[in-house]
């Protein structure tokens, strides 16, 4: 799977990262401060997600080189990719789901103590467990990083999936209400569309086509090498 996919599903998803966690980032401290340490705070908060969501890609990466090993990779992408298009699909509220309310109940004090103390170590920290909060498009992340079936291709797509949000949480922590509205409805329209594609990559890669970077047959392939493209093996 290309990292442009993670990148695209992130950017689009902001739109839906503006309504779950834009409070959260009109809510960081700094009104009043100078354009440096404004600017800074809200770095530093981006820069805690996005630490939080390479660690998420060193598990799930860790549980697709497992699965890749076990020879079940192809299966479970495929079932991942049925999953997530059946949600695309047929779930109108895919994205209004309750899941994890117990780990929300359990972050929301720690970030209002992080949130009060408003220093640049507590914004950092902010930004770690807000990478954790329950979202519908960081599982379908961390599920297109497990596909991948390598821990470095899973990190890095974990991160990039991050850096594509940044983006609109950055403008939002900035300007707040600035952000046009219209430009949030229109992200939002594009999340099922890239939903749907990250499912159908899934999909192809599970069928093990043999297409580079598309559909790598990954049938037999040793875990490490089911990312690369095909090589050159004649003698010249």
């Amino acid at each position: 799977m290309e990292l442009w996919t993670a990148f695209i599903l992130g950017l689009a998803g902001s739109a839906h990262c503006a309504g779950m966690c834009g409070p959260l980032a009109l809510a960081l401290p700094g009104a009043g401060a100078g354009p440096i340490p404004l600017f800074g705070g809200r770095l530093l908060y981006n820069l805690g997600r996005l630490v939080t969501y390479g660690l998420l890609g060193v598990l799930f990466g860790l549980v697709g080189r497992s699965l890749a090993l076990a020879g079940v990779q192809r299966w479970v992408a495929i079932g991942l990719g049925v999953v997530l298009l059946a949600g695309v699909l047929f779930s109108r509220n895919l994205w209004g789901t309750s899941w994890g309310g117990r780990l929300s109940g359990w972050l929301r004090p720690h970030l209002g103590r992080l949130l009060r103390r408003g220093t640049p170590g507590a914004l950092f920290g902010f930004g770690l467990l807000n990478g954790l909060l329950p979202c519908g498009l960081v599982y379908v992340a961390c599920f297109g990083a497990a596909a991948l079936g390598d821990l470095s291709a899973a990190v890095a797509y974990m991160l990039v999936f991050g850096l594509g949000t940044v983006p609109m949480m950055l403008a939002l922590g900035l300007a707040g209400r600035l952000v046009p509205v219209r430009l949030r409805l229109r992200l939002q329209r594009l999340v099922p569309l890239c939903v749907g594609l990250v499912a159908v990559l899934l999909i192809l890669r599970g069928l093990s086509l043999g297409i580079p970077y598309v559909s790598p047959d990954i049938s037999g392939a040793d875990p490490a090498e089911c990312c690369l493209p095909p090589t050159d093996s004649g003698v010249r």
